[in-house]
């Protein structure tokens, strides 16, 4: 196999891998469990009132939101960033908004482009993105609530019933914060204030259940946490883009696991660490509830009926002796999955962007990528600096590769020759190639290697661009005004085929007649696959293809050069 022949079936290896990760989220196989080493018995009474529901297997708290909720059961709260409704029934987040990520985004060139037709241009949902949803069929809530001991009064789950001391809450002008608290009282005179605080530019929420016990015993009990969502499948109008959608989790000793939803039918989690988070993650998006760093958390999941499930985790107990107080915080992450926002949150929160196995890899490449966009403030050009960076990191190998395919290219009639010449003796043939690569010193497979060695970063950088949430709607130039999608003129893959072609001329043709044919159309093949590539995919292998045929250009000619000057 020649060089040429090699680096086309290595992307069309690319190409495969891609769509075999689409086929293993969607279809693929289902892998164990994950269980603790030490698995928390179901007797113990936060795991029976939590996992086995805090009144939840059952009913769990989503269930009433689902429907009509009356106005004054709901206090909206508006952010900067936030629009979301907090139901007054447990505090549940719902209806939560991203007030900064619209689903599509309006192209204004394309808009002139159709009024250039005289056709009106197709309408666009510039709705926000609802994370959180009441819907039941999207149905994607925010959970907490208190469970108390034996011999303690009751506390409020989420379920219960809160007082609210206004509706509305907004973020005015020059605010910082906004606090939005929520009260519980009892009988014996044990008093939750539930506080939810929002800041400003912030994607996180901190909530804090603080305990007043005017009774005349002591309270014991614990906080959980949870989410409960219905399941959710990233399946965007692109069948080549297949993000993982499902359960995560956090731990000190496992550290970042997937939990899909698939494992939480088979088998509930059961994981006691000291720190970590839970959540649900989505392409772009995550929602992840992060307990105290400092205390022994134990992490949970169920399947509920109706395909419902819940991932969270619940607190130590805490005492709380009579006309004393105690408290529960926490913190809720719901927003877009921008790696520096989550580092800073959590260990291990920037792992929601989902590099799968290279992550080793893509990490230094999005950190790349985000120091050059901060410099020149365009995240396309920011791409064809990772591109030109890349290229002179590979600078070497690429040569070696190149320098070969040169010394193919050179011999290339004679081999033609030796091919017409023993056309009917196929080893004879053979045995005269390979003395002619011996003679002058030409290893056909010369160029393999170092491509073989680039393959995982081409494939980790395909999963930066694919993941990485700050490139979702971002303008590059001209009609590229989101670089997460197609190409709307489709004029990318077109640029991309005819490099593509012109890189081909530069290497040498097979020598079968028939593989030269099936050669001439991968150009035409790739610019086919590469129509329903996000534009920021193509906009990076139009610079690398431009790169490496001046490189492979410069190369051959230095090589022909050097041979005419042997001669």
């Amino acid at each position: 196999m020649d060089n040429i022949r090699f680096v086309l079936v290595m992307a069309m290896l690319m190409i495969s891998y891609m769509l075999w990760e689409a086929w293993q989220i969607d279809y693929g196989p289902k892998p164990r469990a994950i269980v603790s080493d030490k698995p928390i018995v179901a007797g113990d009474a936060g795991l029976s009132n939590v996992q086995q529901s805090p009144d939840a297997a059952q009913t769990p708290a989503g269930q009433p939101t689902a429907q009509a909720v009356a106005a004054d059961r709901v206090v909206k709260v508006k952010t900067d960033v936030y629009e979301l409704e907090i139901d007054v029934e447990g505090g549940t987040l719902r209806n939560l908004d991203l007030l900064n990520y619209p689903h599509e985004k309006t192209n204004t060139v394309v808009q002139k482009a159709w009024a250039l037709i005289g056709l009106p241009a197709p309408e666009k949902n510039l709705a926000p993105i609802r994370l959180f949803d009441s819907n039941p069929e999207n149905l994607f809530l925010a959970q907490t609530g208190l469970v108390a001991n034996q011999n303690s009064s009751s506390a409020p789950d989420h379920h219960a019933v809160f007082s609210a001391e206004r509706t509305d809450y907004t973020l005015a002008d020059g605010q910082d914060q906004l606090t939005v608290p929520l009260t519980w009282t009892n009988e014996q005179g044990l008093r939750v204030v539930k506080t939810f605080t929002f800041s400003r530019g912030s994607y996180a929420v901190d909530v804090e259940q603080k305990i007043v016990n005017q009774s005349a015993t002591a309270w014991s009990g614990r906080q959980y946490e949870q989410l409960l969502r219905v399941e959710h499948s990233d399946k965007s109008n692109n069948n080549f883009i297949r993000t993982y959608s499902g359960g995560v989790i956090y731990t000190d000793k496992e550290k970042f696991k997937k939990v899909k939803y698939e494992e939480m039918t088979e088998d509930n989690l059961a994981v006691a660490a000291t720190g970590g988070w839970s959540g649900f993650i989505q392409h772009y998006f995550a929602a992840a509830w992060i307990p105290a760093a400092d205390q022994e958390n134990h992490y949970y999941t169920k399947a509920l009926n109706d395909a419902r499930y819940v991932i969270g985790s619940y607190s130590p107990d805490v005492n709380v002796q009579p006309n004393s107080e105690g408290s529960f915080k926490t913190k809720l992450f719901v927003g877009p999955k921008i790696q520096p926002v989550m580092e800073a949150l959590a260990p291990g929160l920037e792992l929601t962007v989902d590099y799968s196995w290279l992550t080793v890899i893509a990490k230094p490449i999005y950190w790349l990528l985000n120091e050059i966009h901060g410099y020149i403030g365009n995240w396309g050009l920011a791409i064809m600096g990772v591109t030109l960076f890349i290229k002179l990191l590979f600078f070497k190998l690429s040569k070696a590769s190149y320098q070969s395919m040169a010394k193919m290219r050179k011999i290339q009639p004679r081999l033609k020759d030796l091919q017409e010449r023993y056309a009917d003796d196929r080893q004879r043939f053979n045995t005269e190639m390979m003395a002619m690569y011996k003679k002058e010193k030409v290893n056909p497979l010369g160029g393999c290697l170092p491509i073989m060695v680039q393959i995982p970063v081409f494939i980790s950088l395909y999963w930066v661009l694919i993941e990485t949430v700050e490139l979702r709607q971002a303008d590059f130039a001209l009609w590229i005004q989101d670089l997460s999608a197609q190409d709307p003129f489709y004029l990318l893959p077109i640029v991309y085929g005819i490099t593509m072609k012109i890189q081909q001329s530069l290497n040498p043709a097979p020598i079968d007649p028939l593989q030269a044919q099936v050669m001439k159309m991968f150009p035409i093949v790739f610019t086919v696959f590469f129509l329903f590539f996000p534009s920021g995919l193509v906009l990076y292998w139009i610079c690398n293809n431009s790169l490496s045929i001046l490189q492979q250009w410069y190369i051959t000619k230095h090589v022909l050069e050097e041979d005419a000057h042997a001669h």
